[in-house]
């Protein structure tokens, strides 16, 4: 993502590791092409001999950044999803002169495969519900959870949380990773309250009217972020933020009613958490999402001079607005199927990447979005089944949820 005009030039610390320091951290990267996965593997770069990837793993779009990411980090495990991505990749690692990794994991669950491998960190940077797997399997595995794919911990909830031991799992939003920094100044009795700070993406001052007109094109010009195209659409929607709430209340134990979420357009507060007292404590820093995959990486310690901190000396304004859940319900969405529970998180997940496909391709408004999920939701509360006992019953969930989106859009396109 990108970085924020508001940050200052700072000295930076020398890349040469302490001979004395514990060896490095050695960490898989899961969506290692994609911009999380581009972003921690130049925070391992500038880690200083702190961290190093030794796995890496990504979809077949990009197979020759993989070789060449390969070729970078000297990474022994990788996986791809298709074989012609990973022909492509070992002819680009031929022609570099590099050779090839010990362990090549190919197919759709190759990522869960290089989770499996033994890295002691594991970053799941995939983009959404196809990172549910890959989640499952590094808990498994016993290995720390940097955690980027908020869609698996929502579509898994409890069955997700009940396999992670405490502090396996370790957030790199920016939102829960300003919590967790904030969660430090005091007790989880003495917490109030949880504050989700929003950009409110492009439209936060558009009118019902002109959001029905939004094209993709302007959905996906986010003002703060450079993102891929699913999250970016649902920070546009403000999916992303209920699928943040239902991720806060699940990762820190907080009831969804202590849960608020804000508005602050300039996105250097990344959230708060007030306690008992009436304290307040945030976290604020440029908006560049280097910094809480670092936090993540090298969590409790910190990795010195990830990105350059704020310019105090310069004026500023910092505004904090309230949500306008009628013009953008998602937040109130996902906190109805959070309320819940069992598996409507999921259905709502399936449903808005289900519609947000569609709105790029051009077969629905942007409005239609939010409302196709909501759609979806009721229909399921309507008969929602017996509460899922397995990731497998999670999964035909998403399926049923899926296609129930399709059938939708396919009569309201014929209606």
């Amino acid at each position: 993502m990108s970085i924020s005009p508001m940050g200052r030039d700072v000295r930076q610390t020398s890349a040469v590791p302490d001979p004395s320091a514990a060896p490095p951290r050695e960490i898989a990267v899961l969506g290692a092409t994609g911009s999380i996965g581009t972003q921690a593997l130049d925070v391992i770069a500038r880690s200083g001999g702190r961290l190093r990837a030794v796995a890496l793993a990504a979809g077949a779009s990009s197979p020759d950044l993989l070789a060449e990411q390969v070729a970078r980090t000297g990474a022994s495990v990788v996986g791809v999803t298709t074989q012609a991505a990973a022909t492509r990749m070992l002819a680009r690692l031929d022609a570099l002169g590099v050779a090839h990794p010990r362990t090549l994991e190919i197919g759709e669950n190759s990522a869960a495969e290089v989770a499996r491998r033994g890295a002691p960190i594991v970053l799941n940077g995939l983009a959404g519900a196809a990172g549910l797997s890959a989640t499952a399997a590094t808990l498994t595995a016993g290995a720390t959870l940097a955690l980027a794919n908020k869609e698996s911990l929502v579509i898994g909830g409890p069955l997700i949380t009940g396999l992670a031991a405490p502090g396996q799992i370790v957030p790199v939003d920016s939102e829960h990773s300003a919590l967790a920094q904030c969660l430090r100044a005091g007790r989880s009795d003495e917490v109030a309250r949880l504050i989700l700070t929003a950009s409110g993406g492009p439209f936060r001052t558009f009118n019902r009217a002109r959001l029905r007109a939004v094209t993709p094109e302007q959905a996906l010009d986010h003002p703060t972020w450079s993102m891929g195209p699913l999250v970016t659409i649902n920070s546009a929607t403000l999916f992303n933020k209920g699928l943040e709430l239902i991720e806060a209340h699940l990762l820190f134990g907080v009831p969804l009613d202590r849960i608020e979420v804000v508005v602050h357009p300039q996105s250097i507060v990344h959230s708060m958490v007030e306690f008992w007292d009436g304290s307040t404590i945030a976290q604020a820093s440029p908006p560049d999402m280097r910094l809480p995959i670092a936090v993540a990486l090298a969590w409790p310690d910190r990795v010195p001079a990830v990105i350059a901190g704020l310019d105090w000396t310069r004026p500023g304004q910092w505004t904090f607005l309230p949500l306008d859940g009628t013009l953008f319900p998602a937040v109130d969405i996902a906190r109805r199927a959070a309320a819940h529970g069992g598996a409507a998180p999921a259905v709502c997940n399936a449903a808005n990447e289900v519609a947000v496909a569609t709105f790029l391709a051009g077969g629905c408004g942007f409005t239609d979005i939010m409302d196709l999920v909501a759609a979806v939701l009721a229909d399921f509360l309507a008969d929602p089944g017996t509460v899922p006992a397995t990731i497998d019953d999670l999964i035909e969930r998403d399926r049923w949820a899926r296609a129930r989106a399709r059938s939708r859009l396919g009569a309201a396109a014929h209606g």
